[in-house]
This record gives C-alpha cells, sequence and structure tokens, in this order.
C-alpha cells in the first residue's frame, strides 16, 4: 500500500515498468523521457531537449539551456523537491551511457540529503541509497543483492536474513566487500550507522519498505 505521493522522473533510456500515477503524484518526463511516458500524461516536460530532438506541444514544458550544471534528471528532482515530495522513482535512467547511470545515482544522494527517499528502476533491479538507517525487506524474495559505500567509510553496517552476514562492519570506496550477497526467502535487513550505502537488488521498490519506514536515524547497535 503507498504511503505517500510519489514523483515519477521518467528518463531518456527505454524501460519496462508500467506504472499508474494516482490523485496527488507528480510525472515529470526529463528530455527523452518524454518518449518512455507510454501512453500516460506527464505533468511536466524538462530538460534541453538535445536528446528528444523538439519540444513537445501541449505539454507544460520547462526549458533549459544545453550549456547547464545539472542533468535533466537533476533538473526534475529539483522541482520535485521544491513541491514538497518526498518520495521518488526514476524510471529509464540505468543503462546506455555509464556516465548517466552514474549519475543517476549520485543524485539519489542528492534527494536523500534534501530529507527523500529515492529509487532508480533498471530492468530487473532497484537501486536506491540509505544514510545512517536500515532498509528492510519481506520475506520470500530471491536473487542478488549488493551494497558499496558512497564515500570514502560506512561504518556500523549490517546485513540479516540473507545469504552471508555482516555484523558491524566497515565498507569503503575501494573494496567492492558487499557485492553479490542474496536473498534467502527469509525477511531482511540491510542497515548503515554512519554512512551511506547504495543497496542494488533484483526486485522492486514494494519488495522493501523504502517509503514507508519512519526517517529515524538507527540507535546504537
Amino acid at each position: 500500500m503507498k504511503q505517500t505521493p510519489i514523483c515519477y522522473i521518467v528518463c531518456a533510456l527505454p524501460q519496462n515498468h508500467t506504472f499508474q500515477p494516482q490523485n496527488g503524484d507528480l510525472v515529470i518526463a526529463a528530455d527523452g523521457g518524454y518518449a518512455q511516458l507510454g501512453g500516460i500524461r506527464p505533468d511536466l516536460v524538462v530538460g534541453d531537449f538535445d536528446s528528444l530532438g523538439y519540444v513537445p506541444e501541449g505539454e507544460t514544458i520547462v526549458r533549459h539551456p544545453a550549456e547547464k550544471d545539472d542533468t535533466d534528471t537533476m533538473l526534475a528532482a529539483r522541482i520535485g523537491l521544491s513541491r514538497g515530495y518526498r518520495a521518488f522513482l526514476l524510471l529509464g535512467g540505468v543503462g546506455g551511457r555509464l556516465d548517466h547511470t552514474l549519475a543517476n545515482i549520485q543524485t539519489l544522494a542528492f534527494l536523500r540529503e534534501n530529507g527523500a527517499r529515492a529509487a532508480l528502476l533498471g530492468e530487473s533491479e532497484t537501486i536506491t541509497l540509505i544514510r545512517d538507517e536500515s532498509l528492510r525487506f519481506r520475506a520470500g524474495l530471491s536473487g542478488t543483492i549488493s551494497v558499496f559505500s558512497l564515500g570514502e567509510r560506512a561504518k556500523g553496517v549490517y546485513e540479516r536474513g540473507l545469504a552471508y552476514a555482516l555484523t558491524d562492519a566497515t565498507l569503503t570506496d575501494t573494496n567492492p566487500l558487499g557485492v553479490s550477497n542474496a536473498f534467502t526467502e527469509e525477511a531482511a535487513e540491510v542497515s548503515v550507522r554512519e554512512g551511506r550505502l547504495v543497496v542494488l537488488y533484483a526486485g522492486s521498490p514494494e519488495d522493501s519498505d523504502l517509503f514507508v519506514s519512519d526517517d529515524s536515524p538507527l540507535s546504537n547497535r
């Protein structure tokens, strides 16, 4: 059950996720994402339109110059935040150019730093980011899950209910210790006491409590 309004940002890459925005949700097409909407009418179309190649007629447009500091996805994220949204789903932003995939992961970090929870949806995986908190997963899941430090160190990392446990570990940005763990069909949890973790797992945001958790720091473990 959805607990909070969602800002959907549709990026330029083809994506196989169907979504049905509800009343109160916001749909932003980021430049070439306009061609990936699958018949859904956006509330806004944002960007410099170098990817799309034209400015859509009959839509609400927020146009920016081609020479700019932000990616089109980041521009959309800023708009969503300014309108009060604190839950974001980014679709069609994984794959293709690696630099844009990395930029979209950094956009997840920007959103989390500004009090929002966000997920980046690939073809069969979800990428999200947690800071000084826990992310819990429902029972019954299978497939892989990987965690990476986004920053020099992430301290007090725990992985519970997975094939390989971590207890009060420190992950760094120079050693991929957290790659290729696996769900065991038990309820699972990933947590970090101090720092940021990128969490990539096979499945969808609905498999976790990403959008329903209290935004509270972890107690000392």
